[in-house]
């Protein structure tokens, strides 16, 4: 006869329980799509025990009525669950010297408990990026400095060049599209922390979307240089996200969207693949 128990954190190697230093899932708000109250409410009530954060994506919280956000924002501190900016800082840096002081003061009277500062879109000398993790510590919220990787697909090393671990410069060739050096990534991203940043986003598309060429090597360099603890990898695509729990484990920091949830927790709790819809752990005893 079998019997079903509930996941536990205490029972498996999953990770602890929140609040989470690793292991941490942040969920990407339904922004592109209107959403209501309840929404989030089921989803905390339902899953909230493997939400860690709730990030409102693409500046959505510009265009909500500040009681509406404070409402969304209450609920998921209600279930331990904190809440993250999204890409807004750098429209509030040209209102003036003291845009993103005034900015970081906004947020932390709406509540939000994390500042992203996505570093392309700011476009801010490095100076200036680690005064804003400054200031965002300064008013009580954590940093949260956002860099990407990007690659053109024809730069990326085929075969015996992918060495697991180490960085290969891509091959060089006509391309009119940006190449972050990963080195440099590396060590800005290092100088963030040391000025007080918590985590470092990193936007992982660019280098595990293209199935078969994810570039484990810079993954690596990158887990390897600032930590797994303090590095959350921006996974929206779901193959990528799987990729990530199997190459390092359950903590692994994830940043994902919503309607994935179930299916990495899955993943990350049993190894039980993108598949299973089930978050419940089987055992057998006898009578």
């Amino acid at each position: 006869m079998s019997a079903y128990g509930w996941k536990s954190f205490e029972e498996n190697e999953d990770r602890p329980s929140k609040p989470r230093r690793y292991g941490v899932t942040e969920m990407r708000s339904p922004h592109y799509t209107l959403f209501n109250h309840n929404v989030l409410q089921d989803i905390f009530e339902s899953m909230g025990e493997y939400v860690d954060g709730l990030k409102f994506s693409g500046g959505s919280d510009s265009l909500m009525p500040k009681d509406f956000i404070k409402q969304v924002i209450d609920t998921a501190h209600q279930h331990d669950v904190y809440v993250s900016t999204g890409d807004w800082a750098e429209h509030m840096i040209h209102k003036g010297p003291s845009g993103f002081k005034d900015y970081v003061e906004e947020c932390k009277k709406l509540g939000f408990d994390t500042i992203e500062l996505n570093v392309g879109s700011l476009g801010v000398p490095e100076e200036t990026l680690l005064r804003f993790v400054r200031l965002v510590k300064t008013g009580g919220m954590k940093a949260k400095p956002h860099f990407e990787v990007k690659f053109n697909e024809s730069q990326i090393p085929r075969g015996g060049d992918r060495a697991y671990g180490a960085y290969v410069p891509p091959l060089q060739c006509r391309s009119f599209e940006l190449v972050e050096d990963v080195d440099l990534l590396i060590r800005r991203a290092e100088r963030c922390l040391e000025a007080g940043a918590d985590m470092i986003m990193i936007d992982a598309d660019d280098v595990s979307k293209h199935a078969g060429n994810i570039r484990a090597d810079v993954i690596a360099k990158i887990i390897g240089r600032l930590g797994l603890e303090k590095t959350m990898f921006e996974a929206s695509n779901q193959n990528a996200s799987e990729w990530f729990i199997k190459q390092y484990g359950p903590k692994v920091n994830l940043f994902i969207d919503h309607s994935h949830l179930v299916d990495v927790e899955c993943i990350r709790g049993r190894n039980l693949g993108r598949n299973h819809a089930s978050v419940l752990s089987s055992s057998y005893f006898l009578f």
